[in-house]
């Protein structure tokens, strides 16, 4: 029989309950018509504080029926120690650190762009370190480069340099250049591609898969003169617009997620929301409603960098994750496993040469 509520509304119906494996309770509602998720998800704070929950959280199952996540406890509390390297590396799915059911969390590089968002200490670095540590066999190998923008003058990426096949962290004209390099790459990938006839890259020692890191995009053109800033937006704008199809991938970080700042942020399909300062920037990044169902990003934990909310792909659902911890005693290391050997990295221009 329905229940009725005291307005004599009807109210939502129990299909069925579990328990993940990782103690999260998760009840199954279907919904009356008038009933949207969005008017359960405002209820969420009150929903949480009667069942002495940490947080619950609304997730869409198809229409008309809605998951009630309730979390007890933080899963993600513990620092998350770099997972085990693969081989060979999967663009489409980088082990970063893990989910809050305690799965692996594996991120997509090939064929999307990655904006990571998050304030001053939520994690950032975290995140693009993850990355390196993820790439390592293939920068050895050469079936992948990094190229890399510290605006911060080096602060956050200059230990990785030996994994980077170009790094600046110098003046705004010196990173622009770089940017223009890579519009040329992209250029030449594009007629390389158009004359073979085929539509996308395929990654190989002699045609890497490009993954450009800019530490902080803001920053990136904060304090150019307006010429160099144009030339910096023309770039960005290219790379973004068509550079998945000829292997490469953009990856940004950025404090502020308002559209003044990144005016790129909707070229960016894949976007990762750490720590923030409001809803209205949860929204921002993962989109309208974020917030509403969940992704409260806004109430992440200050002891806890690293850990945000991602849409899994091709759905409206969102996960919450936390990347792992690379400790700046695992950076040489990391280092040291994913430089190319010398002799092996100076082979073709010592060929040329000779040539």
């Amino acid at each position: 029989m329905t229940r009725r509520d005291r307005s004599g509304d009807r109210a939502p119906s129990v299909v069925r309950t579990r328990v993940t494996p990782s103690g999260v309770h998760r009840i199954l509602l279907r919904l009356p018509a008038g009933i949207t998720p969005g008017l359960v998800a405002d209820r969420t704070d009150a929903i949480s504080h009667a069942l002495h929950c940490r947080e619950v959280r609304v997730v869409e199952a198809r229409p008309g029926r809605i998951w009630l996540e309730l979390h007890r406890r933080d899963a993600l509390a513990p620092v998350i120690d770099p997972l085990p390297h693969a081989a060979p590396v999967d663009l489409t799915a980088l082990p970063l650190g893990r989910h809050e059911d305690g799965k692996e969390w594996r991120l997509r590089l090939a064929g999307t762009h990655v904006l990571v968002a998050g304030a001053t200490g939520s994690g950032k670095g975290s995140v693009l370190w993850s990355i390196f540590h993820a790439l390592c066999e293939a920068t050895r190998e050469a079936s992948v480069e990094i190229w890399a923008i510290d605006p911060k003058g080096g602060m956050e990426l200059r230990p990785a340099g030996r994994l980077f096949t170009r790094f600046e962290d110098g003046t705004s004209e010196a990173m622009c250049l770089m940017l223009e390099d890579l519009v040329r790459v992209k250029d030449e990938r594009a007629r390389s591609l158009a004359s073979v006839g085929r539509r996308a890259h395929v990654a190989s020692p002699s045609s890497p898969h490009i993954v450009l890191v800019v530490d902080e995009l803001a920053t990136l053109t904060a304090f150019a003169e307006r010429s160099v800033v144009r030339r910096i937006e023309q770039a960005l704008g290219l790379l973004l617009t068509q550079g998945r199809a000829c292997g490469l991938t953009v990856v940004a970080a950025v404090q502020d997620p308002g559209k003044d700042v990144v005016v790129w942020r909707d070229l960016f399909p894949t976007r990762i929301a750490l720590r923030l300062d409001n809803p209205i920037q949860v929204d921002m990044v993962l989109g309208d409603g974020a917030a509403d169902l969940g992704a409260r990003a806004d109430r992440i934990s200050e002891l806890t960098p690293g850990v945000g909310y991602v849409r899994v792909e091709g759905t409206r659902a969102l996960r919450r994750v936390r990347a792992s911890y690379v400790s700046d005693e695992e950076i040489p290391k990391l280092v040291a496993r994913g430089a190319r050997p010398v002799a092996a990295a100076l082979a073709p221009a010592q060929e040329g040469e000779a040539s």
